[in-house]
């Protein structure tokens, strides 16, 4: 990590107009979730009855929505917009909001993180509306194995999403997986193949202390070095000459490429040196980090009539107070209230 910037900076720094924090990260990458709800109950996400939903009252409008992501883009510097949830394919406004963001100056580039599910029938809408990319979660291709995992018995949707998003446009479609020992752990050399069969990009992502029942363990969870010894074991893998730059995947080139795989280590290789996220959530909270312990409401600042500046303002002040690592090694971490579905991936 850079040095922290010095205390008498401070002020300055935060007056630049970007999301700077005072370890020298800006953040110009913004995650939205739309929705704490999902039609899946994945195991490292929710328990199979579902969480208390948040109230109705207290989510962003999509009119929200839309003015948060203005002044990010237009006063805070922020460069692309991912829209999450939840699943995000479960809000209804969500053709006008992704329509919304693609109109602004300068435009973002504007991505959706989704199961899929029901994409087939929404993704030429999408793309009208100015979607450019979607990253979907598929964590096994065994039908026995999704219902196991998901508590739901949808894999074939979530496949025809996955072609329809591709026939769409929406090429090349990124696949997120998570393995979970003793449940898919043997299925990362078949989700590749299955990946450069489709030309889809395939990125396994370490399960992460996210869950909501709070039983994640490092021990049982499958690490990076195992997932690439998994892929070695069927593929030639290489270190991919382009520069990583702030993602959070490390890439191999697969068999000589151009086809790529990629693995998020985040807890075994992170990556925090280089994040340039910045995160609101469906009620309206600004996380500095995925991992924060604290948040910052946007929500109440426009319902009490606060200007854009003012609103940039506390958006700016959220982002400085950024603790340089997610902790997780640390013997004081913490798993943070909110489990991944209400905070957005």
């Amino acid at each position: 990590m850079p040095a922290p910037n010095p205390a008498p900076g401070a002020p300055a720094a935060r007056a630049q107009g970007a999301l700077r924090d005072r370890h020298g990260r800006v953040a110009t990458d913004l995650r939205v979730s739309l929705t704490d709800r999902c039609n899946l109950r994945c195991t490292y996400c929710m328990p199979e009855a579902g969480l208390p939903w948040l109230p109705k009252p207290t989510l962003l409008t999509d009119e929200e929505v839309a003015r948060l992501v203005r002044i990010a883009v237009e006063d805070l510097g922020v460069r692309e917009v991912r829209f999450t949830g939840g699943e995000p394919l479960l809000r209804p406004g969500l053709v006008d909001i992704v329509r919304a963001a693609a109109a602004l100056a300068p435009r973002p580039e504007i991505s959706l993180t989704t199961n899929a599910i029901g994409l087939d029938r929404l993704a030429g809408a999408l793309v009208d509306a100015g979607l450019d990319r979607v990253n979907v979660s598929l964590d096994t291709l065994r039908a026995d194995t999704f219902k196991e995992l998901a508590k739901r018995d949808r894999l074939e949707a979530t496949l025809r999403g996955i072609e329809g998003a591709a026939a769409a446009g929406l090429a090349p479609v990124k696949i997120n997986t998570v393995l979970m020992r003793g449940v898919n752990d043997g299925e990362a050399p078949a989700l590749l193949r299955f990946a450069l069969e489709h030309g889809y990009e395939l990125r396994f992502i370490e399960q992460m202390p996210l869950d909501a029942a709070g039983v994640w363990r490092r021990d049982e969870m499958v690490t990076a070095a195992e997932i690439l010894d998994a892929l070695r074991a069927e593929f030639d893998l290489e270190p991919d000459p382009a520069h990583r730059g702030s993602a959070p995947a490390e890439t191999w080139l697969v068999d000589g490429g151009p086809a790529k795989v990629g693995v998020i280590g985040s807890v075994t290789r992170p990556f925090c040196g280089d994040c340039d996220r910045t995160r609101l959530t469906a009620d309206g909270q600004v996380r500095n980090c995925l991992f924060a312990r604290g948040e910052t409401d946007l929500r109440g600042l426009l319902r009490e009539g606060a200007s854009d500046a003012e609103v940039a303002e506390r958006w700016r002040e959220a982002m400085w107070g950024k603790l340089p690592g997610h902790g997780i090694d640390d013997p004081s971490f913490l798993q943070p209230a909110r489990p991944m579905s209400a905070i957005g991936g």
